[in-house]
């Protein structure tokens, strides 16, 4: 009884994500698509799939994120419910290509 409680007190304090993943794809070191619109106020779920042969960080200061990617591999990126606005990202370890934004409206 006390693990059924723990569970449902888990599903109910977890984000509700409204609509499907955004699907992203790093690919020669650039995101594509490279602006992501979202719903504000809504948290969101990215989906990134890195094509390339070496790994990447997906990395955003304004969205406080942080998640490295291994090439040939995908990860999952929770977005929390956003303000409307413009928070840019970047793929850190090619930070000169891989560059893009997400916008909340």
């Amino acid at each position: 009884m006390k693990t059924l409680v723990i569970a449902l007190t888990f599903l109910l304090a977890a984000p509700a994500f409204a609509d499907a993943p955004v699907i992203v794809h790093l690919k020669n070191h650039r995101f594509t698509p490279a602006t992501i619109k979202v719903k504000a106020n809504e948290p969101a779920m990215l989906v990134l799939f890195n094509d390339d042969d070496s790994a990447d960080e997906f990395d955003s200061s304004s969205l406080k994120i942080e998640k490295v990617v291994p090439g040939h591999d995908k990860g999952n990126i929770r977005l929390r419910a956003l303000a409307p606005g413009k928070y840019p990202f970047m793929g850190e370890y090619h930070a000169a290509t891989a560059q893009g934004m997400v916008i909340a409206q």
